[in-house]
């Protein structure tokens, strides 16, 4: 009897079923949901991520990051506004609230605005090309820099358009115009270097007469003081700057190549280094350490160095950092950090944090 019971209940439910799919008609079947870290989720169709209006729905393969850039929004923001503790941890079928983002349509050719936060990856994620397709259509050199309000063509299915081009101050048949006086138009393929030899002088007098950040980084149409006539510029003596009397901070004298971290006047840590070449000199000044990251992949003329560890930026592109491309510590090397041994680094990392004053000198 018991059986019978059972098979008359499963024939009913089999009989509505029925009932309920002509009702419904084949274009709305039922498809048994399948439960992934606690998520439901309908049949795996392979479509594009959905996002509908301010909700995004995490897909199979998604990262926070990956997220962040298809909406146009930095990680940050979508792990604050959904409450997010971990980054690292999200799960198929989550519903994750927008800050006004929206993700752009993959493959539309157009002119996109580098906002704060974006990278060329994220650029590249949000409208469904590659990075080296972007980095051809605007002949970057360098895949890890760009800047906040650059313009950017985007390659799409139809012909993108061109950025507005800088205004030259000469013309076009005149590529190395004659020098203004003491001073120097950039022109397309100069190098601080290649300036500097031009006008007989070196790349840390021309640092520091235009109060340059970054000696890597100038453009087309930038006006840089040079020397009538060929005389060489003069580097200014920095002045010296009083040791403080309390707190954390780390000295920097670049006479010694020697770093010495001290709290207040007591010197708790000091080692070798290797500061800026002739060409590409380090800053001297009071700074202080803005930005820590435990590795970056450093890129510019002529170097590529993935993976460098324990990186502390106290000034512009100017940073302390661990370094394994060599060990001829003492003695200048680098193309404007101060590089540090790994181990080094490691211990200073732990021991600074952000705000800490950075005293860099002669």
């Amino acid at each position: 009897m018991t059986k019978i019971g059972v098979c008359r209940t499963s024939n009913r439910m089999i009989v509505v079923a029925v009932l309920l799919a002509l009702l419904l008609g084949p274009a709305s079947a039922w498809v048994a949901p399948q439960v992934v870290h606690g998520a439901e989720l309908g049949r795996d169709t392979g479509a594009a991520p959905e996002a509908q209006g301010e909700v995004y729905i995490v897909q199979r393969g998604d990262t926070l990051t990956l997220i962040a850039a298809r909406l146009g929004v930095s990680p940050a923001a979508l792990a604050q506004i959904n409450g997010i503790t971990n980054p690292d941890f999200i799960y198929v079928g989550q519903r994750l609230l927008t800050p006004g983002g929206s993700a752009p349509a993959p493959g539309v050719g157009g002119v996109h605005v580098v906002q704060r936060g974006e990278t060329l990856t994220s650029i590249a994620a949000r409208y469904g090309v590659s990075v080296n397709a972007l980095a051809q259509a605007n002949g970057l050199r360098s895949l890890n820099f760009v800047w906040v309000g650059q313009r950017l063509s985007v390659p799409g299915a139809g012909p993108a358009p061109q950025p507005t081009p800088a205004p030259q101050p000469t013309p076009a048949s005149q590529p190395t115009p004659a020098p203004q006086g003491d001073t120097h138009v950039v022109q397309v393929g100069d190098t601080l270097a290649s300036i500097a030899q031009r006008y007989n002088t070196t790349v840390a007098a021309l640092v520091a007469a235009n109060g340059l950040p970054n000696p890597n980084f100038i453009w087309v149409g930038q006006r840089l003081k040079v020397s009538a006539g060929g005389a060489p510029l003069p580097i200014p003596r920095p002045q010296p700057v009083p040791a403080p009397t309390a707190g954390r901070w780390i000295d920097i004298n670049l006479s010694r190549q020697r770093l010495t971290a001290y709290e207040g006047q007591r010197a708790v840590f000091s080692t070798l280094i290797s500061s800026g070449l002739p060409r590409t000199p380090t800053v001297v000044g009071s700074f202080s350490i803005g930005v820590k990251l435990t590795a970056q992949t450093m890129s510019g003329p002529g170097y590529h160095l993935p993976n460098v560890p324990y990186v502390m930026y106290f000034y512009g592109a100017y940073a302390i950092h661990g370094t394994y491309w060599h060990s001829n510590f003492g003695r200048p090397m680098s193309h404007g950090c101060v590089n540090m041994s790994t181990p080094d680094a490691a211990w200073l990392f732990g021991w600074a944090s952000v705000g800490t004053l950075v005293v860099v000198h002669y």
